[in-house]
């Protein structure tokens, strides 16, 4: 593979081999020599013609280690799309199981608590037969960015399915995830969505899970899903 060298790769390489007359070259000469002492070369042997392979060498590894942290940066950005959701600003389902297979594990190591909530949208093949398609995206982008806008950090929200939605709570039992599911409702209901300047009403329903070290993460979703459903019997 041929290695394309950095600017500050071909400084020292002109300077050790073409040092124009009069220029100071002791100030780049020194970590050559340090270089030739680590790597064990006798002084007798450290020839101006060794000294530029070594220069040459010193830039090829230089961008090298730039070529890497490129790549590095390019895999994390490539992990991070692969990971989002296709429609919205969080995580797709296959991400989000991920996470709620590493809470699960928590819960097994650690003790920690953590719990599962569930949200369904009632009602959202009206949006988009009444509205169209991009009413219902903007419906559900604005139902994403009221989850995210309302847990912390430590939270994760992701879309389960096409308008069903799941966050992980951090350090929540079943009392403190019922609540946390009743607040972030009251928002939901306070900040209607919009399209083209009118608000579109859409009901939901929700359930919450508190996560235990026998689930697997299907289960897990599967059981919050009934406490889902059980809400929505509830409320008709």
């Amino acid at each position: 593979m041929k290695v394309e060298r950095t600017d500050s790769a071909k400084v020292p390489r002109r300077a050790a081999g073409y040092t124009r007359r009069g220029e100071a070259v002791t100030p780049l000469v020194r970590p050559v020599a340090a270089s030739a002492s680590v790597l064990g070369i006798p002084d007798e042997e450290f020839t101006p013609r060794v000294q530029n392979a070594v220069m040459s060498l010193m830039g090829e590894v230089e961008a090298m280690r730039h070529e890497l942290s490129q790549t590095r940066e390019k895999l994390n950005e490539m992990e991070k799309v692969a990971d989002r959701d296709q429609l919205l600003p969080i995580l797709n389902r296959r991400a989000f199981v991920r996470e709620l297979t590493r809470y699960i594990s928590f819960a097994v190591r650690y003790g920690t608590p953590a719990s599962l909530l569930y949200f369904d949208l009632d009602g959202f093949k009206q949006v988009n037969d009444g509205h169209g398609h991009a009413a219902g995206d903007a419906v559900l982008e604005h139902f994403a960015d009221v989850l995210s806008a309302n847990v912390r950090d430590t939270d994760v929200v992701g879309r389960l399915g096409g308008d069903e939605f799941g966050v992980i709570l951090s350090h929540a039992n079943q009392a403190q995830a019922q609540s946390k599911a009743q607040s972030l409702a009251e928002a939901l209901n306070a900040m209607p969505a919009s399209w083209q300047s009118k608000e579109i009403p859409i009901g939901f329903s929700f359930g919450a899970f508190e996560l235990s070290s026998s689930d697997s993460a299907d289960l897990a979703i599967a059981r919050a899903d009934e406490a889902m459903y059980a809400h929505k019997r509830a409320v008709r």
